[in-house]
């Protein structure tokens, strides 16, 4: 029998974010139909964070990417980012698969720290995970 789990993502990309990466991960949250030609077939051999319709998380699965505006320089110029989130619930088999996705963010990445989290689906604890500088903070799966 597996495991379940429910895996949260929530960080800000780079406003510079390659055009290649951001359909990465348009395809990878279910928002682009075909995974780009750019990207290994078989290291992303399907959508990662896309959203199951029958998922049974309580509210159910979800996605987002989004250019969000994040305050003013000094001279006044409004300063962009790309928001993500996600929530989607991982069989156990899975889960070794978040290391694929957290090598694409981590380039990218605005804001270095909390990233997001993953438990199993009857666990009241989550087990953190965050970003430095181009590179996540170790993962214990």
């Amino acid at each position: 029998m597996s495991l379940h789990y429910e895996v949260v993502l929530t960080c800000v990309l780079q406003d510079d974010t390659p055009d290649a990466v951001l359909a990465a991960l348009r395809w990878h949250l279910g928002l682009a139909p075909e995974r780009p030609a750019e990207l290994d077939a078989e290291e992303h051999s399907y959508p990662m964070l896309s959203p199951d319709p029958d998922s049974r998380l309580p509210g159910g699965d979800f996605a987002s990417l989004r250019r969000q505006s994040r305050g003013f320089t000094a001279a006044g110029d409004e300063r962009h980012a790309w928001g993500l989130f996600s929530r989607n619930l991982w069989l156990d088999d899975m889960m070794g698969d978040l290391y694929t996705v957290m090598d694409l963010l981590s380039p990218h990445i605005a804001e270095p720290g909390y990233c997001g989290h993953f438990r199993e689906e009857f666990d009241a604890e989550p087990t953190s995970l965050t970003f430095r500088e181009d590179a996540f903070g170790p993962l214990k799966l």
